[in-house]
């Protein structure tokens, strides 16, 4: 490798790095990564948050983590969003396109996308 491929190779590292640091991000992005998840689509899900996130600039703010089955294996791939001042929620079918309206909706405009919602915590639903 030359010195330039090396310092390339560093750079990346260390976004990959601040991807996953969890200090000062309050906002929390789960994706179901069980095997039925993943037959379904999840790692295409998981990479277009990842990409989503960084085109808004909402790396430092969101962490992004993986998660065995939801138990929800009929609506995979099955996104948990966690916002503080708003409901937890479990989105399913979460391909691509739903991914971005995750984004752009629920984390930026702070609004639940209602039709793809599949489970909300019954604390939220006795509240609301």
């Amino acid at each position: 490798m030359t010195l330039e491929e090396l310092r390339a190779l560093r750079e990346s590292k260390k976004g990959d790095l601040k991807r996953r640091d969890v200090e000062g991000k309050d906002i929390q992005v789960i994706v179901g990564m069980g095997t039925c998840g993943i037959a379904a689509g999840a790692k295409v899900t998981l990479d277009t948050f990842l990409k989503s996130l960084e085109q808004h600039n909402l790396v430092d703010s969101v962490l992004v983590r993986q998660t065995g089955c939801m138990g929800l294996c009929h609506s995979e791939p099955t996104v948990e969003v966690i916002v503080p001042g708003m409901p937890t929620v479990i989105y399913g079918n979460v391909n691509p396109s739903v991914t971005e309206e995750i984004v752009k909706t629920h984390l930026i405009g702070k609004h639940l996308l209602d039709k793809h919602i599949l489970d909300r915590p019954a604390i939220d639903i006795m509240k609301g």
